[in-house]
């Protein structure tokens, strides 16, 4: 299995261009609930290719993105290098490098469960201001919602590298009441959806790290498979990805 570190190298223009974006309600919640300022800063760890980044950008506030992957940190500052309050930063959510008491705000979207979270959650301690937060994110992928969502499922399940054992949904209550001061968190849930044509679909698929490389014979299969269920399941030439964007809110 490769280091979660290292997973994505070689998926970052699809990850760029096919990974769903996340509903300004969640930006909402987050001013609201973690009693946020235009001089808050926010630490956003794990943060990838920039994508949740660039919403807290452009709402105005400091943003420190630590990304442990180059190739992802490199996308994300050809993107992002524009606004005045970025600051990329070559860390790990166990590691961050940055400074004692530094954030008003910690944000992981789509990257806590790749975490160490003792670990984790000993740094988030050290670089969280007295009273600060963390906001856990997820893009909830809705496995049974119509008869293509159970299909791309199943094929998942059966040709996925390791689907079964890095899913974002190993993660449970559990885990957030360990994480979380006291047991105690805030939940927000908002709907969201992607609309993709065939070449989107097969975008998608292979931003996923438990996807096998679309040059290998596996891959390939893969991609036969994929092509399958689109052409079964199309409606108007495009088919939908509908997810229950998470948010978990809590002190730790």
């Amino acid at each position: 299995m490769a280091a979660p570190t290292q997973r994505f190298s070689n998926r970052v223009d699809n990850y760029v261009k096919y990974r769903p974006g996340y509903p300004v309600e969640s930006i909402d919640f987050l001013e609201q609930e973690a009693h946020l300022s235009k001089q808050s800063v926010i630490a956003d760890i794990g943060s990838g290719t920039g994508i949740f980044t660039r919403l807290l950008l452009d709402k105005g506030y400091t943003v420190y993105a630590v990304e442990p992957n180059e190739a992802m940190r490199n996308s994300a500052e050809e993107q992002l290098n524009g606004y005045p309050n970025f600051h990329s930063v070559n860390g790990t959510a166990e590691d961050s490098t940055l400074d004692k008491k530094s954030a008003d705000l910690i944000v992981c979207a789509q990257a806590f469960h790749w975490f160490d979270q003792e670990k984790t959650k000993a740094e988030f301690k050290r670089i969280l201001k007295p009273g600060g937060q963390v906001a856990l994110i997820w893009n909830n992928r809705q496995i049974e919602i119509d008869a293509f969502a159970v299909a791309y499922e199943l094929l998942l399940q059966q040709q996925g590298s390791d689907y079964k054992e890095v899913n974002h949904r190993n993660i449970t209550d559990v885990n957030f009441c360990n994480f979380f001061k006291g047991g105690k968190y805030e939940v927000a849930k908002y709907d969201n959806v992607q609309v993709f044509d065939e070449d989107g679909l097969i975008g998608r698929a292979f931003s996923s790290s438990y996807i096998p490389p679309k040059e290998t014979e596996a891959g390939q299969a893969f991609l036969g498979e994929l092509k399958a269920l689109f052409e079964q399941y199309r409606t108007d030439g495009s088919v939908n990805f509908v997810y229950q964007t998470e948010v978990y809110l809590g002190k730790v």
